[in-house]
């Protein structure tokens, strides 16, 4: 699940229009944008639904080995979407920074990586699963319902100052 760390750059150049900060000193790290989604509360995942319009709905994501990963019920709009087509978007709004990431998602699976993300679960929200037959199930709600966790694994991101004016562009190895 480890996500490589991407090279930064600026959004905006000098042949682009003022008033945008062309600094590189305001570039924002890879590390700052982790903080941003590992400090929020929630995040909003956007995905592709069957007639190709987007669907977006607010999710708790936590960190596993630098990567997002978010739970949902494997029959939810969101988990069906990722199931037809990986692409999703996750937006999150920080003091110091606004946060896009364009990524793939896909389900976590195998007990070790699923306990590892159910452990950051536990630690982050105190929202505890159980793993049984490499599936996960929230026995704390009636029903014990049953969910699946998903890595975002970034291909591209963008961040945004709280000025407005200055953007960080980070390129993954798969861009």
């Amino acid at each position: 699940m480890r996500v490589d760390t991407p090279v930064a750059e600026l959004l905006f150049h000098e042949e682009d229009a003022t008033p945008f900060n062309t600094d590189v000193a305001t570039l924002k790290t890879w590390i700052q944008a982790l903080a941003c989604l590992e400090s929020a509360p929630k995040c909003w995942l956007s995905t592709v639904a069957p007639d190709g319009r987007p669907h977006a709905a607010p999710v708790m994501v936590v960190l596993v080995d630098g990567a997002p990963c978010i739970a949902s019920r494997p029959n939810s709009r969101k988990s069906r979407n990722l199931a037809r087509n990986p692409r999703a978007v996750i937006t999150v709004s920080g003091d110091d920074l606004d946060l896009v990431v364009s990524a793939d998602a896909h389900q976590v699976s195998g007990g070790a990586a699923l306990r590892q993300v159910a452990a950051a679960f536990a630690t982050k929200y105190d929202w505890t699963f159980t793993i049984r037959d490499d599936r996960v199930w929230d026995e704390s709600l009636p029903g014990s319902p049953q969910y699946a966790f998903y890595v975002v694994s970034p291909v591209r991101a963008f961040g945004y100052g709280p000025d407005g004016l200055t953007a960080t562009r980070w390129r993954f190895n798969s861009t």
